[in-house]
């Protein structure tokens, strides 16, 4: 969107911003609709299955990404592209040499959109249903032990999923570093 001119990009813009409010449960909702017996795709028997889940985490984390990157790549500096162009830079190399140089920004959104859906448990209960060794994720897995009362079991799922969202930061925190 922010390299190409498209009709009405301002209000796609606008709802991608506004989508990325949208509770997990209400996407669940909406993929479950779909993807149900009932739905437009029942017949796939896509839900309670990994595959589900993985569908309604793309819709959860979509408006995300591309709102993030494309409110970071409309504030550089319009004189990049055009110096790009001047130097006879084709539309490709213009793409390229534009990731490159937003490859921070970029960064950033897809660790946004991580810290979204890690933690989510909505879209994960509602189209995965939960199932124990199939489609059980850390989040049901901490909702379900702690309400039957497994506090401690719940707390220490929690502290290794913490561990494991603050690795990946710290991890890729620290590629970008040395990339500076």
């Amino acid at each position: 969107m922010h390299f190409g001119r498209i009709p009405f990009k301002r209000p796609i813009i606008s709802v991608l911003s506004a989508l990325m409010a949208v509770p997990t449960v209400v996407i669940g909702l909406l993929v479950f609709s779909v993807i149900s017996r009932s739905g437009p795709l029942g017949e796939l028997n896509l839900l309670f299955t990994p595959g589900a889940i993985i569908i309604g985490q793309v819709f959860l984390v979509l408006p995300v990404l591309t709102s993030l990157v494309y409110s970071g790549l409309s504030r550089m500096d319009p004189r990049f592209h055009e110096t790009l162009i001047t130097l006879g830079a084709r539309r490709g190399d213009v793409l390229k040499a534009s990731i490159i140089e937003a490859r921070f920004i970029i960064i950033s959104a897809v660790l946004a959109g991580f810290g979204r859906v890690v933690g989510e448990v909505g879209v994960s209960m509602m189209l995965g249903g939960n199932i124990r060794w199939y489609t059980r994720t850390m989040t049901t897995s901490i909702a379900l032990e702690t309400s039957k009362g497994q506090f401690e079991l719940g707390i220490s799922l929690g502290l290794i999923l913490l561990a494991i969202a603050l690795g990946i930061n710290i991890i890729t925190h620290s590629l970008v570093k040395n990339d500076v």
